[in-house]
């Protein structure tokens, strides 16, 4: 599937409070924890337990989520589908939309069990 300025822009405007209790939803029905979901965020993100209560207190769109985050210089090691999208191939114009499949394959990956020294890639040396 390719990713339009539609589809960008649809996510741009989606607040981070109306997808987060999916995410604990789906990770808690896989004996996972909210503090593993936070872990994997914070990985991501930067951002603590803390800063994301207050993202989700302000009810910030995505826009706003990832323009606030501090990217893991690693993230570019997430590859793989998601939602359709094959991760990797998401243009840099679209990073808002990549950043989001970032969050949706590391929530996912923590859902179906994967280690957690897995989910939080680091470089092979």
């Amino acid at each position: 599937m390719e990713v339009t300025a539609e589809k960008n822009e649809k996510i741009a405007k989606m607040t981070f409070s109306s997808v987060y209790p999916h995410y604990v939803t789906k990770v808690e029905k896989k004996g996972r924890t909210v503090e593993e979901l936070h872990q994997v965020i914070d990985w991501l993100t930067g951002f603590s337990k803390d800063k994301l209560q207050e993202l989700i207190d302000r009810k910030v769109t995505f826009e706003t989520f990832f323009n606030e985050a501090e990217i893991h210089p690693n993230a570019h090691l997430i590859k793989g589908v998601i939602c359709g999208y094959r991760i990797e191939e998401i243009p840099d114009a679209y990073i808002l939309y990549r950043n989001c499949r970032y969050l949706d394959k590391l929530v996912d990956e923590l859902a179906k069990g994967r280690k957690m020294d897995k989910i939080l890639r680091t470089e092979k040396t």
